[in-house]
C-alpha cells in the first residue's frame, strides 16, 4: 500500500480543509434542530432537519431556481430519510428539468442523505466555502436521447466541453455541479443513470473520495479550470456513449474523469475508472492553444484502473503530468500523450491494447519500468511535418519530438515493441523483450524505488482501489442503447448482430435467474422459449413481418433496479421485451453535384432546376440511412452533394412519428405537403413529423457541404416527444 503526501505549494490549503473537515457541522441529538416539511421555494437559512418521506415536488425548468435554496453561514441540512421526486420513472430522461438544491455562498454548509431523482442538477453550489456533501444519492437525473445505432454511430451524439467559462456545462445536467467551491469534501455520493456524475468548474482544494459515479452517459467528474483536489477510492466505471460492440467504438468524448483548461495540482488516486469513453481525458485548455503557456499541469494518476476505454485509457494532451503504477488494459490507446513534456510515465501495466503509448510532439517525457503485456504496439513516437495552422501552440513553442528516456521497460509478447519517426535524442537503457507466459501485471509492484526515480508521498491512508465485477470483464460487457449505459441490474434483450438480418441473435443480459416466453408477435421461429440469463436466443421473423416484429419475455430471479430506478423484489416475475419496427418500402436516391451557381440556400430556383435535370447516378436502397466521411461510391461528390429521396410508406392503423436526422441540411414533404424544414446548413440534428396510418408518398431533399455526410429517415411508432438529443456543439 502506498502512502501519499500532497506537495501543495499553498501548504496552508490543506491545513484549512483538514481543519473544515473536522469542524464540519453535525447534527447533535444534545442540540434539536428544527424538523421541517418541504416545499417548493423553501430558503433555508439555519440547520434543519427535513421530515422524512417521499415529496414528489416538480422543479422550474430554470435553473436558477430550486426546490430548496441554501443561504448563510454554518448550516447543516439533514435530508436522510427524504426522497424528492421530480418526474415520473416513466417519463423520459430527457424531459427530467429543474434543480432540487442551490446552495448560494456561504461557508461552513453541509447538505447529507438527500435522495434525488428526476431533475437536471440535483445540487448546485456557487462561491461557497467548505461544502460538505455527503451520503446523497442523486441518481437517475436528466440525460439526452441518444441516436447512435447498432451498427453505426450518429454525430449528434458527440460531446463538447471545451468551454465552460460561461457555466455553459449546465445545459448537460449533473447530479452534484460545484461552481467556484474552496475547500470541503464529497463523500459516499452516488450518480448513476445520468448524463453526469460530478462537474467542478473554478473549484479547488476538496476531497472527493467514496463516490459511485458510473454508469452515466457524459462523465463521471468533470473539471474545469479547477486545482488542487485530490480524487481517491471512486468508482466512476462506464460513463460511455459511442460504443457498439464488434462496429464502432468511438467515444463521443465522453469519460470517467475529464479535466480541460488549466486544472493543475490534483491528485488522482485508487480509483476505478474503467470502460468509459476514455478513462481519463485531460487537455491543456484553449488559453494555452492560443498562446503555448500553462497547461493542466502538475497532476499526479497514481494507481487507477482506466482500462477496457473504447477509445483511450489515459489522453493527456500539451501538459506536464506524473502516471504512475496505474492499470491501463484492452483500450484502443493505452496513453494518448499528444505534445506532453516533461511528463514521467512509471511502473504502469499496458495490456492488451491496440497501441500502449502513442505521443506526438512529445518532449522530456521518461517511460520507465513500464510492462507492456500483448500490446499490438506498444510504444509509438512521431511528428508531423506540417502542424494545423490555427493552432497557436506551435507558434510559440518548439514542439519536435525530441529528449525521451526510456528505463527499465518489459515487453512481453508485444507484437511490436517500437515505432518511431522523425524524434531525436533517445535514451534507452535495460529494456526487455521476451515471448514467455508470466504473472499477472499488478501495478502496485512495479513502481520503483531507485536513483532516477522517487516516488511522490500523498498524505491519506488507508487506501483501496474500489473494484466492482463489471469493472473487470472486457469491452463486450459496454451496451449503450438509445439511453446510455446498461448496467446490469435489471433483464435486457440485446442484438450481438445488425439488426437488419433475416434471422437476429438477443442475448439475454442481466443478473442471474431463469426466462421464459411470454408472447411474440410476427417471429417465424425461436431458438428456445425458455432458459437462463446470458443465453441467446436467435429469432427468425415471419416474411411479411421482417422489419415489425416483437418479442416478450418473463424474468424471475434477482432483485432488479430498472435504468429509471424500477425496483424489483427477488423472485416476482417481470416482463421485458425487444422490439424492431422498420416498415419495408424501397427509397430512390438521385444523386447530384451542386456549385456556387446551384447553391441550394442562395440559389434556390437554381438548385431546383438542377434537382428537375439528370443525375449522377440513381440507387435504390430499402432504407434511407447515409453515415460516411467518404462514400464508397465514386459517383457521390465528397462535398458539395445533393440527393433526393422518394419512397412510399403503407403503415397499419395508428399513430406515427416521422423523423429525420441530418448534417448539412433536409427538407421531407409527405402527401406533397411539406412536413420538416430544416434547409440551412447544420450540424447534426433531429426533426420530426407526425403520421398517421394509411399509404404516404415520402420526398425528402438532401444537402451536404463539406464533411461528415448523415441523413437518415426513421419511422417511429407512436406519438414521440421531439428530442434534440445531446447539446451541441459535437
Amino acid at each position: 500500500m502506498v502512502l501519499m503526501r500532497v506537495r501543495c505549494r499553498r501548504a496552508a490549503s490543506l491545513a484549512a480543509t483538514v481543519a473544515v473537515l473536522a469542524a464540519a457541522p453535525s447534527i447533535s441529538r444534545a442540540q434539536p434542530v428544527p424538523l421541517i416539511t418541504p416545499r417548493a421555494g423553501l430558503v433555508i437559512t439555519q440547520s434543519v432537519k427535513v421530515r422524512p418521506g417521499v415529496y414528489r415536488l416538480r422543479a422550474s425548468a430554470a435553473l436558477d431556481s430550486a426546490l430548496l435554496t441554501i443561504r448563510g453561514n454554518h448550516i447543516t441540512v439533514d435530508l436522510r430519510g427524504v426522497t424528492f421526486i421530480g418526474s415520473p420513472a416513466d417519463s423520459a430522461p430527457d424531459a427530467r428539468q429543474g434543480t432540487a438544491i442551490r446552495i448560494d455562498g456561504g461557508e461552513q454548509i453541509r447538505v447529507r442523505g438527500l435522495t434525488a431523482r428526476g431533475y437536471r442538477v440535483g445540487i448546485l453550489a456557487r462561491g461557497t466555502r467548505a461544502l460538505t456533501l455527503d451520503s446523497n444519492d442523486l441518481s437517475h437525473s436528466w440525460k439526452p436521447r441518444l441516436f447512435s445505432l447498432v451498427e453505426h454511430e450518429s454525430l449528434n451524439d458527440w460531446l463538447s466541453y471545451h468551454k465552460n467559462e460561461q457555466d455553459e456545462w449546465l445545459r448537460f445536467g449533473a447530479g452534484i455541479y460545484l461552481s467556484r467551491v474552496t475547500g470541503g469534501a464529497l463523500h459516499g455520493n452516488t450518480v448513476r443513470q445520468s448524463m453526469n456524475g460530478v462537474l467542478l468548474t473554478r473549484t479547488d482544494s476538496l476531497d472527493i473520495r467514496d463516490n459511485d459515479l458510473s454508469y452515466n452517459s457524459g462523465l463521471g467528474i468533470g473539471l474545469y479550470r479547477s486545482s488542487w483536489n485530490r480524487i481517491v477510492n471512486n468508482r466512476a466505471d462506464y460513463n460511455v456513449r459511442g460504443y457498439s460492440h464488434g462496429f464502432f467504438a468511438r467515444g463521443q468524448d465522453s469519460a470517467a474523469l475529464l479535466m480541460f483548461e488549466q486544472c493543475t495540482h490534483n491528485v488522482v488516486a485508487y480509483n476505478s475508472m474503467t470502460h468509459s469513453g476514455d478513462g481519463l481525458f485531460l487537455w491543456a485548455g484553449q488559453a494555452t492553444m492560443d498562446t503555448g503557456q500553462g497547461g493542466s499541469n502538475d497532476n499526479v494518476f497514481l494507481v487507477n484502473d482506466f482500462s477496457f476505454a473504447p477509445t483511450n485509457g489515459m489522453e493527456a494532451t500539451f501538459s506536464r503530468n506524473q502516471f504512475i503504477g496505474n492499470r491501463v488494459e484492452g483500450n484502443t490507446h493505452g496513453l494518448w500523450g499528444g505534445y506532453s513534456y516533461e511528463s514521467s510515465v512509471i511502473g504502469n501495466c499496458f495490456v492488451n491494447n491496440r497501441i500502449g503509448i502513442a505521443v506526438e510532439h512529445g518532449q522530456q517525457n521518461t517511460v520507465g519500468a513500464n510492462r507492456f503485456v500483448g500490446d499490438t504496439l506498444a510504444i509509438r513516437l512521431w511528428a508531423d511535418s506540417i502542424e494545423p495552422g490555427d493552432w497557436g501552440y506551435p507558434k510559440h513553442r518548439d514542439t519536435r519530438s525530441r529528449a525521451w528516456r526510456f528505463v527499465d521497460n518489459r515487453f512481453t509478447r508485444v507484437k511490436e515493441p517500437w515505432r518511431i519517426a522523425n524524434t531525436g535524442d533517445i535514451d534507452s537503457v535495460r529494456s526487455v523483450v521476451d515471448d514467455t507466459a508470466s504473472q499477472a501485471c499488478d501495478p502496485t509492484r512495479l513502481v520503483p524505488t531507485t536513483t532516477w526515480w522517487r516516488m511522490p508521498n500523498i498524505d491519506h491512508a488507508p487506501l483501496r482501489w474500489p473494484v466492482a465485477a463489471n469493472a473487470l470483464r472486457d469491452r463486450g460487457a459496454i451496451v449503450v442503447d438509445e439511453w446510455g449505459p446498461y448496467d446490469w441490474q435489471s433483464p435486457k434483450l440485446w442484438p450481438l448482430d445488425s439488426t437488419h438480418g433475416v434471422s437476429v441473435r438477443l442475448r439475454v443480459l442481466g443478473l442471474a435467474g431463469r426466462w421464459r416466453v411470454l408472447s411474440r408477435r410476427g417471429v417465424a421461429t425461436l431458438s428456445a422459449t425458455s432458459g437462463n440469463t446470458g443465453d441467446t436466443i436467435v429469432v427468425t421473423p415471419t416474411e411479411l413481418r421482417r422489419g415489425d416484429w416483437e418479442l416478450t419475455l418473463e424474468y424471475r430471479g434477482a432483485a432488479t433496479v430498472s435504468p429509471r430506478g424500477v425496483r424489483t423484489a427477488r423472485n416476482v416475475p417481470q416482463r421485458f421485451r425487444y422490439e424492431q419496427f422498420e416498415p419495408r418500402t424501397t427509397f430512390t436516391q438521385r444523386v447530384f453535384a451542386w456549385s456556387d451557381s446551384t447553391d441550394p440556400v442562395k440559389q434556390p430556383a437554381a438548385f431546383a432546376a438542377l434537382l428537375a435535370g439528370t443525375p449522377l447516378t440513381t440507387r435504390t436502397a430499402s432504407r434511407m440511412d447515409w453515415f460516411w466521411s467518404r462514400s464508397r461510391d465514386a459517383q457521390i461528390p465528397t462535398r458539395r452533394m445533393a440527393m433526393e429521396a422518394t419512397a412510399t410508406y403503407d403503415l397499419p392503423p395508428g399513430a406515427y412519428t416521422l423523423r429525420a436526422l441530418s448534417d448539412d441540411a433536409v427538407r421531407v414533404w409527405v402527401d406533397d405537403r411539406l412536413v420538416i424544414d430544416q434547409f440551412t446548413l447544420h450540424e447534426t440534428m433531429p426533426g420530426y413529423a407526425p403520421l398517421t396510418g394509411g399509404v404516404h408518398r415520402v420526398r425528402a431533399q438532401y444537402v451536404q457541404s463539406e464533411g461528415w455526410t448523415e441523413f437518415r429517415l426513421d419511422v417511429v411508432r407512436g406519438a414521440v416527444r421531439p428530442s434534440s438529443g445531446s447539446a451541441g456543439p459535437h
